[in-house]
Order: structure tokens, then sequence, then C-alpha cells
């Protein structure tokens, strides 16, 4: 399925790993795919989406306020909060320099034996269907490509994971986001 997949879309799913790996989740459900669609402000998701006012920032807070960390980690950042030590600040550089969710791999030897980051991810059952939704829109649409909005419309039809809960969160009526998505699809059979 991934070979029909846009440049957009392989990015969307890319970047719905980083922000899984980022607010240290141990899966990519649907919330972190809206969050990668998000995360590209010159696609059809992201542009349609910002239309209603919801954007990566606003869908990041609440993905984070709806997936809370663990106690431990609250406690950990609080005691060091209260030694002067800001903990997101440190994050935020060590990313910067290294990578998001860089603190958040266990380090690992390549089939080189060189040192190398990176956890595999697995995809929420939500996660699973939404991208299997997405190709059947694209099919209905008579598509033979699968691009960002594809996942978005998948997202809205699965509704039942945290993306679509986010999305009506913010106030965004789902059957008029659905109506100018596939607006905006068309009816072409190429991306462009």
């Amino acid at each position: 399925m991934f070979e029909r997949f846009t440049d957009e879309a392989r990015q969307a799913v890319q970047q719905a790993q980083q922000n899984a790996r980022r607010l240290n989740h141990h899966f990519i459900g649907t919330e972190h795919l809206l969050l990668g669609l998000l995360d590209q402000p010159q696609t059809i998701a992201a542009d349609v989406l910002g239309g209603y006012g919801l954007n990566h920032e606003r869908a990041y807070q609440a993905v984070a306020s709806l997936v809370p960390r663990s106690p431990k980690d609250a406690l950990d950042a609080d005691a060091l909060e209260t030694i002067g030590i800001d903990l997101s600040a440190i994050r935020e550089k060590v990313e910067a320099a290294f990578g998001p969710g860089s603190l958040d791999r266990p380090p690992r030897r390549d089939r080189r034996g060189r040192w190398a980051s990176g956890r595999h991810i697995p995809f929420s059952a939500h996660a699973k269907k939404t991208l299997e939704l997405s190709l059947r829109e694209a099919l209905a649409l008579k598509h033979g490509y699968i691009g960002d909005g594809h996942i978005l419309l998948g997202v809205l039809r699965e509704g039942q994971g945290l993306g679509s809960r986010v999305i009506a969160d913010a106030g965004v009526d789902a059957a008029a986001l659905r109506q100018e998505v596939v607006r905006r699809l068309g009816t072409r059979r190429t991306p462009g």
C-alpha cells in the first residue's frame, strides 16, 4: 500500500512517528497521523484544517492533554524544575541537535556495528484502520495514489481514534471538513 503514497503522505506517516516519539508514546495512533498531516502546512490536509483553525500547535497541545505522561515522568520533571532545570528546554535543544525523539530511543548497533538510535513504533489498530480507509477513500474517488487528503479522510471515516476527537474538540464539523477535502482533491487521477 505504501508504494501508492505520495511524498506528502509518506512524510505525514514519518512525521506521525516523530510526533509519537516527541510525546514519548509507544504507538502511532490516529492522533499522531493527524499531527503528521499538520506538520506540512503546504498540503491539502493542513490547509483545510488550518481554515477551520486547527494547526499543529493546537492539535499537539490537545493530544498532549488527552494522552498524559506517566506519573513517574511528571514527578521527575517537577523535581528537576524545583532545582531550576527546565526539562522541556533541554529536550528542545537535544532534539534540535540530534533529531526529534532522540532522547526517547535507546542506542543500538546497526548491521555494520556502528551505534545508531531508533526503535520501531507500532501502529495502533485505529491507525492501521485509518491507513486502510485512506486507500478505500482514494479508490472511491478513482485516484491511483494515496495523498495527505486521503489520510485525513481516513481519520474522519475511522471516527473512533483520538485524531477524530481532536478535530471534533476543535469545533470542526466533520461532514463539512470531509466535503471540503473531497472538493479540494477533486477527481484528479494523479497527485498535483
